[in-house]
């Protein structure tokens, strides 16, 4: 026998003996549970927790044991709390969820006719998404600002909004998830769009012509090498990247471009000088339906949260191990800074799932008990093109 085989034979040794003591703390935990059933206790007792922590991580004078010991009771402890709600039917006293829950029985089918709201001018992506979401006669309407566009949502001028939350090239778009924050609305579903900037001028301007460029900050931020090989152009920022379209061609100004989408140059009537401006071939934003009321639409697969945390360590990793433990994938995790709390961040959270599957009642339960905050903000069908 080698000299690994011997090894491994230790450790499978030791295994057996750590899954019959972990299958006996099981069954001790199930009574734990019975009697919380009984006494109506909720769950989790985080202070507990935080306590059983502490003593296990003091039993070693390792430091790099004492996170690995750590981290493993945390794990422990979330597969015992799962198989304790499988008998405990928390209420709804936590205020994330007893909000999610209100919102969960007053949720609407879809809306037929919709009337949609998007920023910017015709012939940008918002509304190329929102043609594409609802279909191509859908009724939309543009507006100068992001905030405009939740505005009118709150004054009952629109069933929906079609808002851009993230490009693969320049990241997430900061303003939106600041508004998700600020507005108490939901996601109900989302639509991939394909960016193709190109350079466009009035027709017979020549790409020497041009001194002056025109586009929303994220067109000119995925355009930036294209622009940098002009580094004696001006670049002006626009509040929409047809709108700088619409801007050219109303300025008749024959050293302008802007840039923006074919369908905007056709709409303008613009002549295209480069096509492809933006230096990631596969650039892509991912825009999201908002809705003013929570709705569960068919094949819905992904479950949108914001949740804001104690400031104290370890309470973000009890939210990822919480996930883990029930199998959900985590798609993606984003943090916004709050406004008037120094170094204190809001969290918004996509993972796999679906609101109505079960032991999803109990991680939302959880994920309220952890957080100081917590919202559901949508479960809708992911894009898939």
């Amino acid at each position: 026998m080698s000299e690994l085989e011997q090894y491994r034979q230790e450790i499978d040794a030791l295994d057996r003996q750590l899954v019959d003591l972990f299958l006996r703390r099981m069954e001790i935990t199930q009574k734990v549970g019975e009697w919380k059933k009984k006494h109506g206790v909720p769950v989790l007792d985080a202070e507990r927790e935080k306590q059983v922590l502490e003593a296990k991580t003091a039993l070693t004078e390792d430091p790099a044991r004492r996170a690995d010991l750590s981290e493993l009771y945390a794990t422990i402890m979330a597969i015992s709390r799962r198989q304790q709600r499988h008998l405990v039917k928390e209420g709804s006293e936590d205020p994330g969820y007893a909000a999610f829950a209100a919102a969960l029985a007053k949720a609407r089918t879809p809306v037929e006719h919709p009337r949609v709201v998007y920023q910017g001018e015709p012939g940008c992506y918002s509304e190329e998404a929102a043609a594409g979401f609802f279909g191509e006669g859908v009724h939309s309407t543009g507006c100068p600002w992001f905030s405009d566009v939740f505005a009118a949502l709150e004054r009952g001028e629109a069933d929906y909004a079609v808002l851009p939350i993230e490009n693969s090239s320049t990241g997430s778009i900061r303003q939106v998830y600041d508004l998700l924050a600020q507005y108490h609305y939901y996601v109900v579903g989302e639509y991939d769009v394909k960016v193709e900037h190109c350079l466009m001028a009035l027709p017979g301007v020549e790409l020497e012509d041009i001194r002056t460029v025109y586009s929303h900050e994220q067109g000119l931020m995925q355009s930036e090498k294209f622009l940098d090989s002009h580094r004696d152009w001006r670049r002006v920022p626009t509040l929409d990247t047809a709108g700088s379209a619409k801007q050219v061609a109303e300025m008749g100004d024959r050293t302008a471009g802007a840039i923006c989408s074919r369908r905007a140059a056709q709409l303008y009537g613009l002549h295209i000088l480069v096509e492809g401006t933006n230096y990631n071939a596969l650039n892509h934003t991912r825009f999201v339906v908002v809705s003013p009321v929570m709705e569960l639409r068919p094949g819905r697969d992904k479950i949108s949260t914001l949740f804001r945390l104690p400031h104290q360590s370890g309470s973000l990793h009890q939210i990822l191990t919480l996930f883990a433990v029930q199998g959900l994938n985590l798609l993606k995790l984003e943090s916004r800074p709050i406004p008037g709390r120094s170094w204190e961040y809001l969290f918004f959270l996509e993972c796999t799932g679906d609101l109505l599957s079960p032991g999803m009642d109990g991680v939302l339960h959880e994920l309220s008990q952890l957080s100081n905050e917590m919202r559901v903000l949508g479960n809708f069908k992911g894009y898939v093109p």
